[in-house]
């Protein structure tokens, strides 16, 4: 078989395992689908009649020269201004609360320029929808939101996050919701906007084409990530080596005490202790 023709038969098997929880295939269900976008945040907000007026996916957000920069899975907006952040996660760490901080305070700075009013900022909706139950209560949802301490009351700054439990299959909208979130096949999915999307994706050749474009860039960036791993693990080695070649020659001039040693090599005490042991018995 031609490497291209084999390295297309492991993309195709590849794709027949992806679901909506994997944030590269969630981002081609949701890109230039609107009303898919309009189901899902409607069942997860509770909002029946949420209308979504635009939908971006893979937004880029750098506006702070400096600042750590962040890529959203899928950036609306609805009728009234709202802007929702819908991120999927499959590790729990992926999910941690400052990164839910980090990204609703990148959607604040996207959206305030310098002569608008604090007042002016949108509401916001930092949502992620993880594989697992992260608060291990059986909840559905957990949302998320500031309080004021001291009165009981909430702090009212429009900001809102939401972490939405994907292990969930309760009888409800949400809980088909998730089940279809874990699908790989798109005829055991409940919601006919989920089937269709999924079923174009796996089975329409240009749906397929697509998906094989995103599945060589992963791989791309999967062996790019490899390398740079290397690269980082060589460098660390090395300079372990250097440590220990600098600490093997202050042992042995003896004009440093062993504590200004460990505080130069930035090694414990008892490690420059134990390898001083270890050269005089060489010695």
């Amino acid at each position: 078989m031609h490497p291209g023709e084999e390295r297309r038969q492991k993309d195709l098997e590849r794709l027949k395992q992806l679901r909506p929880i994997d944030d590269d295939f969630m981002r081609c269900m949701f890109k230039d689908n609107i009303p898919l976008v309009e189901l899902v945040l409607r069942i997860i907000t509770g909002k029946p009649d949420l209308v979504i007026l635009s939908c971006e996916t893979q937004k880029d957000m750098k506006r702070l020269g400096g600042a750590r920069s962040i890529c959203l899975d899928a950036y609306g907006e609805d009728f009234s201004g709202k802007k929702y952040d819908l991120e999927v996660q499959r590790e729990d760490k992926g999910a941690e609360p400052y990164r839910a901080r980090y990204h609703s305070s990148c959607m604040d700075i996207e959206n305030l320029d310098a002569k608008q009013k604090f007042s002016d900022l949108p509401d916001t909706y930092t949502i992620f929808i993880t594989e697992k139950d992260v608060y291990g209560q059986g909840e559905p949802l957990y949302p998320i939101e500031r309080m004021n301490l001291a009165t009981g009351k909430p702090f009212g700054d429009g900001e809102h996050i939401l972490y939405v439990n994907g292990a969930y299959r309760g009888d409800s909208d949400l809980g088909r919701l998730m089940h279809d979130f874990s699908c790989t096949d798109a005829k055991d999915m409940n919601f006919d906007l989920m089937a269709e999307r999924t079923r174009y994706l796996k089975e329409n050749p240009k749906g397929v084409s697509q998906m094989c474009k995103v599945l060589e860039e992963m791989c791309r960036e999967e062996r790019e990530e490899g390398r740079k791993e290397g690269r980082q693990e060589g460098r660390k080695e090395g300079r372990q080596e250097g440590i220990q070649d600098t600490l093997q020659l202050f042992l042995k001039d003896g004009t440093l005490t062993l504590e200004k040693i460990a505080e130069i090599t930035h090694l414990p005490l008892e490690e420059v202790k134990r390898l001083q042991r270890g050269q005089e018995q060489t010695d």
